[in-house]
């Protein structure tokens, strides 16, 4: 018999499985979609201020980039009203702590916000913003459409990884982004609903803007006796990589304790406009000088840069291009902080290509003779690998947008190198280590993964009987007649805990008839080995009932309320059935 929601939404007669395999194609398609309408609005305000404003190039980028984030700070201010920037983070804290749920403007809003500030020059990548729109788009379809929270969860990661393939037009890419930095487990039965939304994308983002790889480039066949230089790169692009990663975020803290948003757009607004006036490399995502250095032609600067004449120098190159790669890191940051929209994944790929540049550049003037444009390529993946720490996707998704899968070996050793430095000295990535610190991160143990996912609040019980703390034996005697709850919680006039009575250590009282009035309850209660806060993080609450060998402990509010108990067995009970639920590959 159908019920009423059935009839109004005849999806949900469809099994829930076959319905995941429907509505991954649809993700994928969608957010394919929103990948080309992203670079095309990009590419649309771009042509529009160069063709209607004809502005000399020191204006532009003076002016141009801090009205992009003036608009899209009063977007977000008044139109919004939501922070959405840091869009991968973002998706991540929804799978660990929200439930995979992820609010419906961001749909467009990532979108709307990131084209502006990107289109006028922000240094910022499309690519986070992308990944919380494709996202939001799996959340929200999967939770229209009746599934369960692991199928929405997986929607949404086939919504990010349709997002991937979609701006890169690299199928496998979104799938490995997905595995290795989003989703923290993936069992057999989600791996078919991602290859479908990757690849329904990714048709989509050929059919708008065609098959051409996204970076096509003039390279030169892998040599086996680079590879020393290779490794040296990885060890360079690691270091490079941490730079990158402990730059961003403290900066980031220092610029946000500016309270007021109006005084940090001036100051980060200026700080840009100068940068970029220095440095035209830095306007925009930097994509057109990536390409340039991949095909070997000559980064324009003359009469855009009154640093210009460093062109004219050996060592004055490779000088000018260390300089942008330092300050692309401050410009992205300074962009974001200062109201608007955009994501470090391609500033990654920009600083790994201009590092790569360098060092080429630098092994060169030594003496060596190695392809300038190869080191290019594998400096983005190698960065890459360092600062998201996800070295599978750093490899393919670098060959899928270049072409470049004759440098498959060299991609493999740099990006390998590079993620080996990094994990000597920082355990997170630049998405995770915020998360990581709030507790709150998902990782592929799934131990620690379990403990993320349970919920303190949903292991409290109230059915305890409760007694006061001026109560008398005969008090707890009434309060027990009709439970068979082991323990007593013991509360003061306005329900803070005190303490607890456990039943089975005053039985000997039980009986006492002729005391039931003189017992005070203070006399027979006992202290709880420990307590635990509703909002408390379960793998803290594992450890105390591990310190303190308890069988149950009591749970309380931040001014001490009573709120019930947690025991032993319920925990291990809900513990062990979301490991199952996590760990089931049907």
């Amino acid at each position: 018999m159908m019920t009423p929601q059935t009839h109004r939404n005849p999806l949900l007669r469809i099994p829930e499985k076959s319905r995941l395999l429907l509505l991954s194609f649809v993700v994928g398609v969608c957010s394919g979609l929103a990948a080309v309408l992203l670079t095309w609005c990009i590419d649309s305000i771009k042509n529009l201020l160069d063709g209607t404003l004809s502005l000399n190039y020191n204006l532009q980028y003076l002016v141009l980039p801090g009205v992009g984030m003036l608009i899209s700070l009063l977007l977000l201010r008044y139109v919004i009203k939501d922070n959405i920037g840091h869009g991968v983070t973002k998706v991540l804290l929804a799978v660990s702590r929200g439930e995979s749920k992820i609010r419906p403007h961001n749909m467009w809003s990532s979108m709307l916000t990131s084209s502006i500030t990107i289109g006028f020059g922000g240094s910022v990548g499309a690519e986070a913003p992308i990944v919380y729109t494709g996202a939001a788009i799996g959340s929200n379809i999967g939770r229209h459409c009746d599934l369960s929270y692991r199928n929405v969860t997986t929607l949404l990661g086939c919504g990010a990884a349709g997002a991937i393939a979609g701006i890169f037009k690299a199928p496998l890419a979104g799938v490995l982004f997905t595995m290795e930095i989003l989703l923290f487990n993936i069992s057999l039965s989600s791996m078919l609903p991602l290859l479908i939304s990757t690849i329904s994308a990714t048709v989509v983002a050929y059919i708008f803007r065609g098959q051409t790889p996204m970076f096509a480039c003039t390279l030169t066949p892998f040599s086996m006796g680079n590879i020393p230089f290779y490794i040296l790169m990885g060890v360079l692009m690691g270091f490079g990589s941490l730079y990158f990663t402990g730059c961003t975020l403290w900066l980031e803290d220092k610029l946000s304790k500016i309270s007021n948003s109006y005084a940090r757009w001036i100051m980060c607004a200026a700080a840009l406009g100068l940068m970029i006036f220095l440095f035209p490399q830095l306007y925009g995502e930097g994509y057109g000088v990536v390409s340039d250095l991949l095909t070997g032609r000559s980064v324009e600067t003359e009469g855009r840069s009154i640093l210009a004449f460093l062109m004219n120098s050996v060592w004055g190159v490779p000088l000018l291009f260390a300089l942008v790669f330092f300050m692309k890191v401050l410009a992205m940051t300074a962009t974001n902080a200062g109201g608007g929209n955009g994501g470090t994944f391609g500033p990654t790929l920009f600083c790994g290509a201009i590092a790569g540049f360098v060092i080429a550049r630098c092994f060169n003037i030594a003496g060596a003779d190695v392809p300038e444009q190869n080191f290019v390529l594998v400096g983005m993946a190698a960065m890459m690998a360092g600062v998201m720490q996800a070295p599978m996707t750093a490899i393919f998704l670098i060959a899928e947008i270049s072409g470049g899968y004759a440098l498959l070996i060299p991609l493999i050793l740099c990006s390998t190198v590079s993620y080996g430095t990094v994990r000597i000295f920082e355990k997170y990535s630049i998405y995770t280590k915020r998360i990581a610190q709030s507790g709150d991160l998902l990782t592929h143990d799934n131990d620690q993964a379990v403990l993320t996912l349970m919920s303190t609040r949903s292991l409290i019980r109230d059915k305890y009987p409760k007694v006061r703390l001026d109560g008398t034996l005969r008090d707890v005697v009434a309060a027990t007649r009709n439970s068979t709850a082991a323990v007593i919680a013991v509360l003061d006039d306005q329900d803070r805990f005190q303490g607890m009575i456990d039943i089975g250590n005053i039985r000997k009282y039980l009986f006492r008839t002729d005391i039931y009035d003189s017992l005070k309850v203070e006399n027979i209660m006992e202290t709880s080995p420990a307590l635990i806060g509703e909002d408390e993080k379960m793998e803290s609450v594992m450890r105390k009932f591990d310190t303190t060998g308890a069988w149950r402990l009591p749970v309380v509010d931040s001014s001490r309320r009573y709120l019930g108990f947690i025991s032993r067995s319920r925990l291990l009970m809900a513990y062990r059935d979301e490991l199952k639920e996590i760990s089931n590959s049907d």
